[in-house]
Order: C-alpha cells, then sequence, then structure tokens
C-alpha cells in the first residue's frame, strides 16, 4: 500500500515555512491525540502518520531529500535514519505541546543543535554553468571562545534543583498529564553557578564569519549546497546547525534556460531570411557559424548540440536553440526604400500567393470564419 504524501497529510503547501508546518501539525495531533479521542479507532493511526510527515518535512536535510525521491528516499536508506520510527511520544510532546506549557522540548542531558541557516546566493548564468568560488559573509552564532562553548566562567556546574538532576518535570493540564523538558535547565539537569561573562551563559556569540563556497558547474536556480557544521553554534557547545546556500541564477541577456538546453533569439535580416546567409551565432565557449536557408521563416529553430549546460547531477550536456527573428528594415535611405518599392511592385505582376503561403493560408481561414458565422 502506499503512503500518502506528507504534505498532504499535513494539509500544507510545498511551499509552507517552520512556522506554517509547525501550526499545522499542532492542530492535527490535538485533534487525533489517543486521550482526546479513546473511542476512534482510527485516531491513534491518524496521529502517528502526521507525526511521521512532520519528523520529515520539519528537518532541512530530509525534507530536501523527500522533495526530491519522496519516500523512496527513506526506503531506500538515504535519509539516514528514516522517517519510519515513532520513537518517544513524549519527543513530540516536546516539540509541539511544549507551547501548551511555555516550555521547550528536549530530554536529560540533550543540548540543542544549532539552528540551520539559509543563505540566497545570486550567480550570473555564466558562473552558473561553469561553476565558481564565491566568498559569502554570514551573521550568526559561534561558540564563545572564554568558556569554549560551555557558558560557565569556571566550567563548573550543578545539580538543577527544579529537576533534581533529572532533566524533565511532570506537567498537569486538564486531560493531559505530559513529561515535559525542565524550564530551568533546559533539560540538561545541570546549571550553571557562575555565568560566563562575555557570553552571559549562553555559550555562543554573535560573529560575522567569511566562508569560502565552492560553487560546482551546472548549477540552477533553486539547487542548494550544503555547508555542514557551518550553520549556529549549538548551546552549551552543542552540535552546530548547517548553513544551506541556495543557488538564485539572474536573468542573461541573450540566453534562456530550461534544464540543460539554452535558448536564444536569432534576429536575421529580411534579404538574409530570403536568400540564405551564413551567420555567427553566441555561445557560452565563443561563436559558432550556422547556415541559414532561403526562405528561413520566423519562428523556425537551429539546434546547436552540445552547447548547452552540462548537468550537475548527471554529467550530460544540453543543446543551445535558436529561435529566428526576421527583422523588419527601420530607418531606410531613400535608395533604399526605392529598391523595396520596386520589389514588392513585382509581387503584384505575379501569383503572390506563391511567395507568401502563411497569408494565404491566413485569409483562407478568414473566410472560413467569416463563412460559418454568418451562415
Amino acid at each position: 500500500m502506499s503512503k500518502r504524501d506528507y504534505y498532504e497529510i499535513l494539509d500544507v503547501e510545498r511551499t509552507v515555512t517552520e512556522v506554517e508546518l509547525k501550526k499545522s501539525f499542532r492542530r492535527l495531533a490535538m485533534k487525533y491525540h489517543p486521550d482526546r479521542c479513546p473511542d476512534d479507532p482510527h485516531a491513534q493511526e491518524k496521529f502517528k502518520e502526521a507525526k511521521e510527515a512532520y519528523e520529515v518535512l520539519s528537518d532541512a536535510q530530509k525534507r530536501a531529500l523527500y522533495d526530491q525521491h519522496g519516500h523512496a528516499a527513506f526506503e531506500a536508506g538515504m535519509g539516514g535514519r528514516g522517517a519510519g520510527g515513532f520513537g518517544d511520544m513524549g519527543d513530540i510532546f516536546g516539540d509541539i505541546f511544549g507551547d501548551i506549557f511555555g516550555m521547550g522540548g528536549g530530554g536529560r542531558g540533550r543540548t540543542r543543535r544549532g539552528a540551520d541557516l539559509r543563505y540566497l546566493m545570486e550567480l550570473d548564468l555564466e558562473e552558473a554553468v561553469f561553476g565558481v568560488e564565491k566568498n559569502i559573509q554570514v551573521p550568526t552564532q559561534v561558540n564563545c571562545q572564554h568558556c569554549n562553548g560551555s557558558g560557565s566562567e569556571d566550567g563548573k556546574t550543578a545539580q538543577c534543583r527544579t529537576c533534581n538532576g533529572h532533566g524533565r518535570v511532570r506537567m498537569q493540564n486538564g486531560i493531559f498529564s505530559i513529561q515535559q523538558t525542565c524550564p530551568h535547565c533546559g533539560g540538561a539537569g545541570q546549571t550553571i553557578e557562575k555565568p560566563c561573562k562575555p557570553c552571559r551563559g549562553e555559550g555562543r556569540l554573535e560573529e560575522t564569519r567569511t566562508l569560502s563556497v565552492n560553487i560546482p558547474a551546472g548549477v540552477d536556480t533553486g539547487d542548494r549546497i550544503r555547508l555542514t557544521g557551518q550553520g549556529e553554534a549549538g548551546g552549551a557547545g552543542a552540535e552546530a546547525g548547517d548553513l544551506y546556500v541556495e543557488v538564485h541564477v539572474r536573468e542573461h541577456a541573450i540566453f534562456q534556460r530550461q534544464g540543460n538546453d539554452l535558448y536564444c533569439e536569432l534576429p536575421i535580416r529580411f534579404g538574409q531570411a530570403a536568400l540564405g546567409a551564413e551567420l555567427l551565432v553566441p555561445t557560452l565557449e565563443g561563436e559558432v557559424a550556422i547556415q541559414v536557408p532561403p526562405e528561413t521563416q520566423t519562428g523556425q529553430q537551429f539546434r546547436l548540440r552540445g552547447r548547452g549546460v552540462k548537468s550537475v547531477r548527471n554529467g550530460r550536456t544540453g543543446d543551445l536553440i535558436c529561435h529566428v527573428v526576421v527583422e523588419t528594415p527601420v530607418r531606410l535611405t531613400r535608395q533604399q526604400r526605392e529598391l523595396m518599392e520596386q520589389l514588392e511592385a513585382t509581387f503584384e505582376h505575379d501569383d503572390a500567393d506563391k511567395h507568401t503561403p502563411r497569408a494565404k493560408g491566413w485569409v483562407d481561414g478568414v473566410k472560413q470564419f467569416w463563412s460559418r458565422v454568418t451562415s
């Protein structure tokens, strides 16, 4: 039996934000929690289904894998631990129902991992196609060097008096009796008696870091590059989050990219279109000569194979497609105008339809249309 789409389960769009995602899951968790629906045999399954979807979509790495591969990402082991295990029900209460009691999630001895960061990098088409190394400045939180991220001035800690070192306390609210993270020690079971002065016991300080990012050749708008451990530092020396560099390619003056293919307009003069010509076409690697045959029309396309973008995923190179646009001459000199008039006059003494097949077809279509309307 195939699984339902995670976004459908949580009733959210694929562009949902973290705040909206959490709000939607909280609503479903409250609705289907088994303690609130003791007579509904399907409530527990719906609750677990929503929890599984939230565990994947609330994790930036798992969400990226799911968006690209769907459920197969976790069935094949691509998602690390996967989304199938439900584990301790207290974990989900810590993340979602903690807001009811005004506390955060976590357990004894658990230190909060640093937040993931997102950086939007704008690139020129040439940079995206050939790859580039960029230096970026990222405002973030880093470990305090004075206390090595511990938050303690002297490195000493004491047992938390609120939870007696257990890291969790039991809270009662109506029908819910939830074992929750201790609000005083944040689940560590220990407190700092002498906080570090530079970081005020947080273990972290704000800092703007300069990072070098290697952009591989072939990236496109929407691609993300993960820099492990370059996000915010975790609390009390915990693991740092990751930095996700999201690529946005600027519009190009000549080329438009669709997948690995490039498109461009090829403007040609009336005479070149009628008589044929050899023209130089720009590519990302220099100019290439192409032969335009006589009687070429606007809209005709020429494909230059292997002149597109080399895929960053499979190494295949796309094509360059040139779209012909026949230009009407402007700012004619007196002599040019006379020559054009002489040319136009020759059509009046000849069968004009054989020179303009598209115009004849258009006129015939108009006549058929009016015949249907007036009949």
